[in-house]
């Protein structure tokens, strides 16, 4: 079975984390500067046996695109162009900053190590890509039962 990548893209970092082959659990891989970020996908993918990457979604409480969408979309559109032949999923990233910090500080860690914000980004891409696992199993579950 192929991996699933999952991507926290931000202004300056992006974290990076994908499942085992097995797609059992997600994992952190790296935070790389976003300048670096698509080499590193580009590198991973001809390294490794991936077929969905899965990339977050900012949101407004509101449920419309927040301001950081500008920034990700152009990215969004260099990896499906890139690897048209994968399956580029959007997943809601509302909140997993947070959810990262509050597992920073309930694993604890200490405050100084609480500010490193390339630990943040790779914590919620892992978030994200849990997320999309369980919509997997949710959706397996739901074709099991009709």
């Amino acid at each position: 079975m192929a991996r699933i990548i999952a991507i926290d893209y931000g202004q300056k970092r992006v974290g990076f984390a994908a499942t085992d082959e097995l797609r059992i659990c997600a994992h952190a891989l790296e935070t790389i500067p976003v300048a670096q970020a698509f080499d590193y996908l580009k590198k991973y993918i001809d390294n490794e046996n991936v077929d969905t990457i899965v990339i977050g979604e900012p949101r407004k409480l509101d449920n419309t695109p927040s301001e950081s969408t500008r920034y990700i979309t152009p990215f969004v559109n260099r990896v499906k162009k890139a690897f048209p032949d994968l399956n580029i999923v959007r997943v809601d990233e509302r909140f997993t900053s947070r959810m990262a910090f509050q597992t920073m500080i309930d694993s604890g860690l200490k405050k100084k190590e609480r500010q490193n914000k390339a630990l943040v980004d790779t914590i919620s891409a892992t978030i994200i890509l849990q997320t999309y696992l369980q919509q997997l199993d949710i959706e397996k579950e739901r074709n099991q039962e009709l």
